[in-house]
């Protein structure tokens, strides 16, 4: 297991307790993409370690938002939910689907609690897609990529970008590219459409300009191969 991941101790930004974490190591072997950024490593998934749990009180992010500086706000609602329970959650060094899956459940609840921006909400969802995509269950998968997308739409319509280095058509492209892994063409088409009819976006944001064109090119060809069906 240590070839993967190393254990590292870190302190709760909630109970203020140090607690054991598992960590990534850098050097792993890609194999290849998905449409949606999903990666698929050599004999390893790090998305099972996306999401930081504290073995004590219960609270879990992923790693930027358990270091970063949590508002009082945020803390106090957190704090009052984990008052009135005990999260039985074990901290293991390696994971499994069901672990992974617990984590990220629970980082998407802590995230609506304290209102984090609805891009980082889909976010999560996304991830949690792919675990289930690894997992090989398609009904669970669809179903967070879908939450992920609509998520997506109203981040689009309501927040302002960057989100978490994250521009706006990198975004428009995910919601593409989430109906496209969804085989719902035609939603897919009218969100990758918007990109590459978009001047602006080909000047400024080219290599986004590239990738969405590939994807088109993909949605053409494969709406071909269905109607042939």
């Amino acid at each position: 297991m240590g070839e993967f991941t190393f254990v590292v101790e870190k302190t709760c930004p909630i109970c203020g307790e140090s607690t054991r974490v598992v960590k990534t190591k850098s050097k792993l072997m890609m194999e290849k993409m998905d449409e949606d950024f999903c990666m698929h490593y050599k004999d390893f998934n790090p998305y099972f370690y996306k999401i930081w749990f504290c073995e004590h009180c219960g609270y879990a992010a992923d790693e930027k938002t358990f270091l970063g500086t949590m508002p009082a706000l945020h803390k106090r609602k957190i704090e009052e939910f984990l008052s009135k329970r005990t999260l039985g959650m074990q901290f293991v060094e390696e994971r499994q689907v069901p672990d992974a899956v617990a984590s990220f459940k629970l980082a998407i609840f802590y995230a609506e609690l304290t209102d984090q921006p609805l891009a980082k909400r889909a976010g999560l969802y996304l991830e949690l897609g792919w675990i289930y995509r690894d997992a090989e269950e398609p009904e669970k998968e669809m179903e967070m990529l879908q939450r992920a997308a609509e998520l997506y739409d109203r981040s689009l319509m309501t927040e302002r970008y960057p989100i978490n280095g994250m521009t706006d058509t990198m975004a428009m492209y995910l919601i593409g590219a989430i109906y496209y892994r969804m085989n719902d063409y035609e939603k897919a088409t009218q969100y990758i459409s918007r990109i590459i009819g978009d001047q602006n976006i080909r000047n400024t944001d080219n290599k986004m300009y590239k990738r969405a064109q590939d994807l088109w090119q993909t949605i053409r060809e494969n709406k071909g191969t269905s109607a042939e069906a």
